[in-house]
């Protein structure tokens, strides 16, 4: 299942890539279910907080009526930085897959890891590797298109 859920955020991901976004998707899926989708908008809305996994916990929150984003695990194509970490751990989030690692900015285990801090009330059951090279190799594209530029 893990597979079909990120094929939809690596869709998300995609969107991104198309309007000159840097290309990353988030879904959210409670009880089987996808109840939110995002990806990145910085650009297109000026909003530095308008990364995907902040706009699909704001849809699964509308979603389910509440900011506990309980039994619901996100698919994200790259590894979120320490504003969605941070975002996934107090909307309680209970489990994270991701498809590529972050080595500058990941907050999941790469540079940082806010998700399993002792010392915070709530820890993310997080994967990696899921469409890693898929993940991967969108960033890869989308990058050395922009510096054709």
């Amino acid at each position: 299942m893990d597979e079909m859920y990120m094929e939809l955020a690596f869709k998300e991901a995609e969107k991104a890539f198309n309007i000159l976004e840097v290309p990353v998707g988030a879904i959210v899926v409670h009880n089987g279910k996808v109840i939110a989708t995002g990806y990145n908008m910085r650009e297109t809305t000026k909003d530095p907080t308008a990364h995907a996994e902040i706009i699909a916990i704001k849809k699964a929150s509308e979603y389910l009526g509440g900011w506990r984003l309980l039994d619901c695990t996100m698919y994200v194509t790259l590894e979120p930085c320490p504003m969605c970490a941070g975002a996934i751990l107090n909307s309680r989030i209970d489990r994270l897959v991701i498809g590529t690692k972050d080595y500058k900015m990941g907050c999941c285990g790469t540079v940082v890891d806010l998700l399993h801090n002792n010392n915070f009330n709530h820890s993310v059951d997080t994967k990696f590797g899921v469409l890693e090279t898929e993940c991967r190799e969108i960033l890869k594209t989308f990058f050395k298109k922009l510096r054709q530029k």
